[in-house]
């Protein structure tokens, strides 16, 4: 049952990384490890096709290695928390728009510190 769900869960992140892909707010490559991490558990044959990834392989095999993200996803990560607090300043009332601004410095802190590959 249990490799059920996993699988269940590493497809969602599969159409979730999708489509992140065509959405500019919405990350791919954490979907993508979230995946792999899945499949590692359910499916031996999808986790190597995402480990063999042109794309996403790289990223996945530096964050199982090191835990690390480039700099270049690092400044993507940030710039779109940047966007997203943007936004809740524009259209969000007080207090509420505080939520997103503490997300995004909670988040962007603990990714900015995060080894770089």
């Amino acid at each position: 049952m249990r490799q059920h769900l996993y699988f269940i869960a590493g497809c969602i992140a599969i159409a979730l990384g999708t489509v992140g892909a065509f959405l500019p707010l919405l990350p791919t490559v954490p979907f993508m490890i979230l995946a792999a991490f899945c499949f590692a558990r359910s499916s031996p044959r999808l986790e190597a096709k995402l480990l063999d990834h042109k794309h996403f392989g790289p990223h996945i095999r530096r964050w199982r290695a090191r835990g690390a993200i480039s700099r270049k996803g690092k400044t993507a990560a940030l710039g779109a928390f940047a966007f997203s607090v943007v936004l809740a300043l524009i259209f969000s009332p007080w207090p509420w728009f505080l939520i997103p601004v503490a997300a995004a410095m909670i988040g962007g802190g603990w990714i900015w510190t995060r080894p770089e590959a």
